[in-house]
């Protein structure tokens, strides 16, 4: 997922990768060397243990979602060697000259990815609190709950810091500027679209331009090859409810068109409803006429928000939830918090899961 912007103050989700904006939150919240065998094995494996997407009476035992995706990433054969220096534009209108990728701090989970699978994961020397895939897991963390500590930054000697415009505080990410950093900041991303430009942007700071292309052609092979899991002609598509759960801070939110969700769902042949019910925010609270306005048929939760409100059972029991159709039939798909908004390299196994949640037999 990348990291979605901060809001403040956020107690909650020490591990999570994914924080909606401030304007709508009181608080915060593999390698795999064939495709193909991958989204046979998820979809056996759902079929296996009767996950998401079967019909089950209300009352029933939850039968919520999702094969465990693996939490690695997959880095390009042969690494890169890169050709430095450079220069690039910045998303905070700067210009940026990167003379050394020795030492990388990625300051989102979802760049720290795009870098490691293009074959520096040698050289990344810090992580910030939302990337924890394997590879990333033993490298020391550089942030404060969400916030980035700009003395643990520098104390680690990096030669370019990679970020987001909604990474902050912003006083942290000038301070490691002032101290003579490259600091390249990056759009988050929000759409499919945006996963070849994220990747071309980094590969190009990198300078491993050639490495970029590689990956940008492996993955888009992988989306479409997801994509194809989509049953032809379907006579209805499913109506997906996008909600953003932390039980523990009692945050509980309804995506809207610019939660991030709508072009993965829409990709995997359904419709997002928020999108669809005019709702412009990325999040809103949820409300019973919302939900009933927005009759899913299935909802879309990440896998720790889910488990923060009980799971199903406790789903149901959020106002509203219990009288879509969705929380009658008990249709829950989950998706890791990691990786489901990343749009990166691994987006290709979060759309082969949604697809394989989504269309099951009987559903």
């Amino acid at each position: 997922m990348s990291t979605r912007p901060h809001s403040r103050p956020h107690p909650h989700d020490q591990d999570g990768a994914f924080v909606p904006t401030p304007a709508t939150t009181p608080a915060t919240p593999p390698r795999l060397p064939r495709l193909a065998a991958a989204v046979a094995a998820l979809a056996l494996a759902l079929a296996a243990t009767g996950c998401a997407g079967t019909d089950a009476p209300a009352g029933s035992p939850a039968r919520p979602a999702a094969a465990v995706l693996p939490d690695r990433v997959e880095p390009l054969a042969g690494a890169p060697r890169p050709a430095l220096p450079v220069t690039v534009p910045s998303a905070d209108g700067t210009q940026v000259t990167v003379t050394s990728a020795d030492r990388i701090i990625p300051l989102t989970g979802s760049l720290n990815e795009i870098v490691q699978t293009l074959g520096l994961g040698g050289q990344v020397v810090a992580r910030d609190i939302t990337a924890t895939f394997e590879q990333a897991a033993p490298l020391p963390v550089v942030t404060r709950g969400h916030d980035v500590s700009a003395e643990s930054v520098l104390s680690l000697r990096p030669t370019l810091v990679l970020a987001e415009t909604t990474t902050g505080p912003a006083e942290a990410v000038r301070q490691i500027r002032d101290a003579g950093i490259p600091v390249l900041v990056l759009a988050p991303a929000k759409s499919l679209e945006d996963v070849p430009k994220r990747i071309d942007a980094v590969a190009a700071a990198l300078g491993v331009k050639d490495a970029g292309t590689r990956l940008n052609a492996r993955t888009a092979d992988r989306i479409a090859a997801a994509r194809k899991g989509v049953p032809a002609g379907s006579a209805k598509k499913p109506r997906v409810a996008f909600l953003y759960l932390r039980g523990t801070a009692s945050v509980y939110l309804l995506g809207g068109s610019d939660s991030g969700a709508a072009s993965l769902l829409e990709a995997a042949g359904a419709v997002d409803t928020g999108k669809e019910s005019g709702l412009g925010k990325d999040f809103t609270p949820i409300t019973s006429e919302a939900l009933a306005a927005a009759a899913p048929d299935a909802i879309l939760v990440m896998t720790k928000g889910l488990e923060s409100v009980g799971g199903v059972d406790g789903l149901v029991k959020i106002p509203g939830v219990a009288q879509t159709p969705a929380g009658m039939d008990r249709r829950v798909v989950t998706v890791d918090d990691g990786v489901l908004l990343n749009y990166g390299p691994r987006t290709d196994q979060v759309l082969s899961s949604l697809v394989a949640q989504l269309y099951v037999k009987g559903a």
